[in-house]
């Protein structure tokens, strides 16, 4: 049996070096899809990809089955299992992933493959959060209408190497906010105070300011495109635990709704919309009120 070493690694000079987080996972695909094997298994120490973080929702399950696209939007928004990229390969050979525990072998785990099983009723599949991020505002009223502001703001980003996890604007054209981790905020917020200067002084942009101590709680499933009542849900959800969304977003794929609060109410917020969805429960068995999006 060929053992390769999925861990460790070598610069481009040879310097011998680790790979980082998801790492081995990462050698695995890139293997299997070089091979084009039946199947790649990851092994980790939980029984596959969980609708919740165990350790936050009490009753999260381990789920029998995900698409590509699901995995990679629980992963992108915070899912330790796998990194984000660690599908990818498999992705582009529709190879699919089983994600297996080491201390429970048993276990059937979690099955990613191109387009995951549906009945109607698994709209939303799980939900996550990513912590310690800082929400960036860019606003004033000389924005509206002027071509290359979104433009000039995430170059002004991607010049300092900020990654931007989600964004949000006013159909106004009055404000942009965004969502960078707490350790880019600094250097971000100086770069866009440089790059509109001119518009600040003139009073064209009012203020661009941060704000700490915030998280993004991501509602992800491919069986939410299309879904009427699913966001209307997860508002009610947190609004019944007293929670406040500071911001919204969806992308045009649907997989996946985000919304930003505050430190105090991640828990609240990822046990409320874990319970108004019924994912502790096997998705055959849930009842239909809550699976396909209407308001409970």
């Amino acid at each position: 049996v060929p053992v390769v070493t999925g861990f460790i690694g070598a610069t481009e000079s040879g310097v011998p070096t680790t790979l980082g987080r998801g790492g081995s996972d990462y050698s695995a695909a890139i293997v299997g899809a070089a091979l084009d094997v039946d199947e790649i298994q990851i092994w980790t120490d939980v029984n596959g990809v969980m609708t919740a973080d165990p350790r936050i929702v009490p009753n999260a399950r381990s789920l029998h089955q995900l698409s590509y696209e699901e995995v990679a939007e629980l992963a992108y928004y915070g899912a330790k299992v796998l990194h984000p990229k660690t599908v990818t390969p498999a992705i582009e050979k529709k190879i699919p992933v089983r994600v297996l525990n080491t201390f429970e072998p048993a276990h059937p785990g979690t099955l990613i493959v191109e387009k995951a099983e549906s009945d109607g009723r698994g709209t939303v599949k799980a939900i996550t959060a990513i912590r310690s991020m800082n929400l960036i505002t860019v606003a004033g009223r000389g924005m509206m209408g002027v071509p290359g502001i979104a433009a000039r703001t995430f170059g002004a980003v991607a010049n300092v190497g900020a990654n931007v996890l989600m964004i949000s604007q006013s159909s106004s054209e009055q404000s942009i906010c965004f969502v960078v981790p707490e350790s880019s905020a600094d250097e971000v917020i100086a770069a866009l105070r440089g790059e509109f200067q001119r518009e600040l002084e003139r009073h064209y942009i009012d203020e661009i300011h941060g704000m700490s101590h915030i998280n993004i709680v991501a509602v992800v499933g491919s069986g939410m495109r299309g879904t009427p009542g699913l966001a209307a849900n997860v508002f009610t959800a947190v609004a019944r635990s007293g929670i406040n969304v500071i911001a919204i977003a969806q992308g045009s794929s649907e997989a996946n709704i985000s919304l930003v609060v505050i430190d105090a109410d991640v828990t609240a917020s990822l046990r409320a919309i874990h319970d108004i969805f019924e994912l502790h429960v096997p998705t055959e068995q849930r009842s239909p009120a809550h699976t396909a999006g209407a308001t409970a």
